[in-house]
This record gives structure tokens, sequence and C-alpha cells, in this order.
């Protein structure tokens, strides 16, 4: 087996591919910003069910400073790179979130080319992919990048897209050995291990929670567990050398009110303050003045936007979960962890 670092190991799906690899017999390295999140991250593994002791080790390694990286890849097989600023409901500039998107995503490049490391695992997003370009009913694929400029967008998807456009840019000009593959994820949803969790599941905290109504958005949908899998295929297999996949389950993007309807359906009891009705767009841009995480919304009222997946089960044998499936699993876990009342 091999020896692999995860940066970014305390967030949503860093977490998860840990667990996936560790499940696999592989020895794991992971960077946190500080070495005082080893404790909560490894009661999020145990509170999954697993005690990974000395199989895996910390690294503290941040983003934005150089420091540490180098002593982190050391001696490692295979480096996926999950780590990403997520931006503050309020970002003075964009800078604040694409700088350390792009500038980590380099430095962690270097250090595992440096430390001759066969091949990084980037996590990016169909953020990199479907935004900026005129609608369409088809799904896009992964010969799209998105267009910086042809919409307005969140820093957040400018930051992805050009991370993952640096990373590869990089490969071509300086990678030497060093191999590259991208995954580019829809929205993630899927099970909570603790209280850092993705901003997607933030959405279903909130129509547990009791919203007013559902805005008029659209969600294409995809478990963390199916994400988390997919790295590890994506990292050894030798047809995924230089690739992009799109990490999506079947069926295209639902309507937040679908998944308000899902969560009724199969939740009983604990979705009772789940909204019934659409909300108005005025409605929300009026609300939106007043909440910050509304406000990033705005750009996406009404879009429907999908993505496929055939490349990533046509090459690696990728099968993911049904989209319920993976809503169903996020509200389990956040009234199980006592994070929704």
């Amino acid at each position: 087996m091999s020896t692999v670092l995860v940066t970014g190991g305390s967030g949503f799906v860093g977490s998860h591919v840990i667990l996936k690899l560790l499940a696999e017999g592989h020895t794991v390295r992971t960077t946190v910003r500080s070495l005082q999140r080893e404790a909560g991250v490894r009661a999020q593994l145990a509170g999954a069910g697993v005690s990974p002791g000395a199989a895996l080790s910390f690294f503290a390694a941040d983003l934005v400073r150089d420091e540490g990286w180098a002593e982190a890849v050391a001696g490692c097989d295979y480096v996926i790179h999950v780590a990403s600023p997520l931006p503050p409901a309020a970002p003075k500039t964009e800078d604040e979130v694409i700088i350390p998107a792009r500038e980590g995503a380099l430095r962690v490049l270097r250090a595992a080319r440096d430390a001759k490391v066969k091949r990084v695992v980037l996590t990016s997003s169909c953020g990199a992919v479907y935004y900026g370009h005129p609608k369409q009913a088809a799904p896009f694929d992964e010969t799209s990048w998105t267009k910086i400029g042809g919409e307005p967008m969140s820093a957040y998807v400018k930051s992805k897209a050009l991370a993952e456009r640096a990373a590869w840019d990089f490969i071509a000009a300086e990678g030497g050995a060093l191999e590259l593959t991208t995954i580019c994820p829809v929205g993630i949803f899927g099970p909570a291990l603790g209280a850092d969790y993705a901003a997607s599941l933030e959405l279903i905290a909130r129509l547990l929670k009791g919203m007013p109504g559902c805005p008029q958005l659209f969600f294409a949908v995809v478990d963390v567990r199916d994400v988390a899998d997919l790295h590890v295929r994506a990292m050894t297999d030798p047809a995924a050398k230089g690739e992009r996949f799109i990490a999506a389950s079947e069926g295209g993007a639902m309507p937040m009110l679908q998944v308000a309807n899902v969560l009724r359906a199969r939740l009983g009891e604990a979705a009772k303050k789940v909204p019934t009705r659409q909300l108005p767009n005025w409605l929300v841009r009026l609300g939106a003045r007043f909440d910050p995480g509304m406000r990033q919304l705005l750009p996406l009222l009404g879009k429907a936007r999908s993505a496929s997946s055939a490349k990533a089960r046509r090459v690696l044998g990728w099968s993911p979960r049904a989209p319920d499936e993976a809503l169903v699993a996020t509200a389990e876990s956040l009234v199980r962890l006592g994070l929704v009342g």
C-alpha cells in the first residue's frame, strides 16, 4: 500500500478521503493549519467507526505559506489536494479567496514535484466547468471551462477555475515527471462527520431549521463518499493520468423545492419545519440585503446547470449513489450530530 498526503484533512471532503484511504490499507498523512486540530479530526474519524492510530499522521501547513509543505510531502507516493479556502460571508476583495486557492495549489504541486511524488489528484469543482456559458439543455462535460467574466459569479467559483487552470499550466511548464488528475464535483452532499462541513450542507440545515420558503435555485448532487471514492480511483489508475473527471450523480440539477420534498417524504418528524412553497425571486433579493449567505446565491437564481459523469463511469468504473440517498444521508447526519434542532 502507498503513503498518501491528503491536504485539508479536517474538512468535509478531506475527512471522507482519509476514511476511504484507510479502509483500503494506505498510510495517510494529512495537513491542518494547526496541529491543535488533530484531536478533533481523530474524534470525527472515531465517530465514523475508524481509529487509525499510527496509520494517520498530521503535519502543520497553510496554503498561504511555504513552511511545512516539504516535510508533509516527503516520502509520499501520492498527494490528494483537497484543501481550499472557504470564502468569508462578505470578502473585502475577491483576492481573499482567489490568491490562497491558486497559490496554495501551486505550493502543493511544487512540493510534490520536488519530493518525486508520482501523481497529485486535485479537488477542483464544476465551478471550473460550467459558468460563463450560454444556457444549454445538455449536461456539460470535462471539455468545458468556466469563462471568467462571462456572467456574474462568486469569488469562490472564480478561485476554483483559476486554481485548476494554474495547476494544469504548472504541470505543462515545470511539472517534470509529476502527473496530475483533477476532480470536478457538483454540489457535494452526504453524511457530515462533525460541525466542519461543506457549504452545500448548510442548504439542508437551513431547510430543516425552517426557512420561509425555497428560492428558485437548482442543485446538481453528488455524495461525498462517492467523491472520495473517485479521488482514490483517480490516484492509482493509469488511465487517469492527465485527465479531468466530473463527479455527479445521475438526474441533472434538482430544484430546491424538490430537495425539500425529498426530505419531507423521507425524514418524517425530523423534517416538520421544511418549507412547502417556492419563494418569488423579488423576495429572495429583498432578503439578501440582510443575509450575506443568501446574497451569494443571487447569481444562481433560476439557473439550472448539470454536468455529466459519463467519463468517470466509463474510464474508472465509478458508480455514484442516487441523489436522494445523498440528500437524506446529509439530513440524517445533521440531526444525529445535533447540528439542527
